[in-house]
């Protein structure tokens, strides 16, 4: 009778049944400077052309900002015949997004692609693709302008933590998973997976690859800090020095140093050539 007169308990909404509204996950800049994406908490991803964004700044009167802004507009926006224009929209991954990552299809150095002779889609000159790590093991990729979903890659058997593309613009992207893996996919060649990198004894949590794309950082539980040769996809060494969980990596612009992050409260920067600290702080 209490139970009548309060009002009835509703049963709390799936995880799933839910499209946004949770903590937000994971937050991505195009290459180009064309988007900001990010997760919109459970399945949404949300892209805002950067432009506008700048736009907004100024508005607000930020006058040290407007200099600064005006001279670092994309090369999209300054192109008057650009055949795709950024709008903002989002995207129904249809589960939990951890991961995202933009691919650009245009090449800064000779693919390291092998098999690309044939194409279930062709990629243009301008093309632009976000890559999407789910709940489920499964990456996504979709056309980051139209929205469209391009390729469905389904090898993870748990969370895909992180992605990364090749700075070199040859479309190979790599997954760090829970299920102790990372693998890598060819997306000109229909997303064929080349590789699977084992070596992990626990979750991986993030990956990074150096600015030359020939040496792939990937870090996680169990105090791991891996480097990975990408010519021979073969590891290279193993970093030793953190005491917890390491849970971020990221190289220098010029490839010389490593800076890795972890649960011990301490962020150490390496020399990723000889495997020595050469900083630490926290």
């Amino acid at each position: 009778a209490r139970s009548r007169t309060v009002g009835e308990l509703l049963a709390p909404t799936a995880p799933f049944d839910k499209k946004c509204g949770r903590e937000n996950w994971t937050v991505a800049f195009a290459p180009d400077g064309s988007y900001l994406a990010w997760s919109q908490g459970h399945r949404i991803v949300k892209l805002v052309p950067w432009a506008q964004c700048l736009n907004k700044f100024l508005l607000h009167g930020t006058k040290n900002g407007a200099n600064a802004v005006s001279t670092r507009l994309p090369r999209q926006h300054s192109e008057s015949g650009q055949k795709n224009k950024p709008c903002e929209h989002i995207i129904d991954c249809g589960d939990i997004v951890w991961s995202l990552a933009f691919g650009s299809s245009v090449p800064e150095k000779q693919s390291r692609c092998v098999n690309i002779e044939w194409h279930r889609f062709k990629f243009g000159q301008d093309q632009l693709l976000l890559a999407t790590g789910l709940n489920n093991g499964r990456i996504k990729i979709w056309d980051a302008y139209t929205g469209k979903l391009l390729l469905n890659l389904m090898d993870h058997t748990e969370v895909v933590r992180d992605l990364t593309f090749a700075p070199d613009g040859s479309l190979i992207l790599v997954s760090a998973s829970r299920d102790k893996t990372l693998r890598v996919w060819d997306l000109k060649d229909d997303g064929n997976m080349m590789k699977v990198l084992r070596g992990h004894p626990n979750w991986v949590y993030g990956c990074a690859f150096s600015p030359d794309s020939s040496i792939l950082c990937s870090v996680g539980a169990s105090k791991a800090v891996f480097l990975w040769d990408m010519d021979k996809y073969s590891m290279l060494r193993k970093l030793e020095g953190h005491h917890n969980d390491v849970v971020a990596c990221e190289f220098s612009p010029d490839g010389a140093l490593l800076a890795t992050a972890s649960y011990d409260t301490r962020v150490y920067v390496w020399d990723p050539h000889i495997g020595v600290i050469l900083r630490e702080f926290g």
